[in-house]
């Protein structure tokens, strides 16, 4: 009797154990191995280890991801505090989020967090009625490389203030003093590459220096004033010319003037010579 059940109890566990071998478990995703999702149809579900709203997602999650090789898909996640690159690359500002990837278009799913949802939304191919993200965009994109390495840096920063302030007792406001000299240190340092920078891509045209004369007078300078004499002496002739002008019109004026003044002088007629 007892042997019986023993065999019974060994057929049950390898029976059990067969079956959590071959059915499809969720997949890990990290800094390392995301790119895999490039290729193919997945499922991917951004999650964090305190959020609530993700923990009552997980027993749902798993039991989709159990017929993910019925569906044709690979069903994964990616713990944001864990890889807080992959939330930059994507622009996660909710948890949970999730994604639809398909051949390295990615949509982000807005439906109902159930298991009968995410099977209609693959088998019905409802993904099709949703705009892909721009290329702009694409977390594979050089644009969201760089907002992914500075996600990395915050996350370090932050790292390194849990440890200023637990292993080493300093207060909040004298870890941030820290950062605060350390980012001026670091932008004048940055300044002062740029401007190198520039000076090398761009250099400065040399100027010969100006000739100076006896007086201490700069040859340009003595070019200016003899300009400007020039000037002077032509307006000088202008208003000369300007003033006769004036001077012989009133001058004539005048002479009109005195000729209609003066009285007709009688005409004396000759007297005819008597023959």
């Amino acid at each position: 009797m007892a042997c019986g059940r023993l065999t019974v109890l060994t057929i049950f566990v390898v029976f059990c154990a067969f079956i959590s071998v071959n059915a499809s478990k969720v997949i890990d995703l990290t800094e390392e191995n995301w790119r895999s999702m490039l290729k193919d149809e997945w499922m991917v579900e951004f999650y964090a280890p305190w959020c609530p709203a993700c923990k009552g997602l997980q027993n749902t999650w798993n039991d989709f991801a159990s017929w993910s090789k019925d569906l044709g898909i690979s069903v994964a996640k990616v713990d944001v505090t864990t890889s807080p690159g992959l939330s930059g690359r994507f622009m996660v500002t909710a948890l949970p989020t999730i994604f639809h990837v398909y051949n390295g278009q990615f949509r982000q799913y807005k439906g109902s967090r159930d298991k009968d949802a995410f099977f209609s939304f693959i088998e019905d191919k409802k993904w099709k009625t949703i705009e892909p993200v721009s290329s702009w965009n694409s977390p594979d994109s050089i644009q969201m490389t760089i907002v992914s390495a500075f996600f990395k840096l915050s996350q370090v920063l932050r790292h390194f203030h849990n440890i200023l302030m637990e292993d080493y007792g300093l207060p909040y406001w004298g870890s941030y003093l820290i950062f605060a000299v350390a980012t001026i240190l670091l932008g004048a340092v940055l300044g002062l590459v740029l401007v190198c920078i520039i000076d090398l891509i761009y250099p400065q045209k040399y100027q010969r220096p100006e000739k100076t004369m006896k007086g201490g007078e700069s040859k340009k300078d003595k070019d200016s004033d003899d300009e400007l004499a020039d000037e002077d002496i032509k307006d000088d002739l202008l208003d000369d010319a300007s003033q006769s002008d004036g001077e012989k019109v009133s001058s004539s004026d005048n002479e009109k003037k005195d000729a209609s003044s003066k009285p007709n002088s009688p005409v004396k007629k000759r007297k005819s010579r008597k023959e």
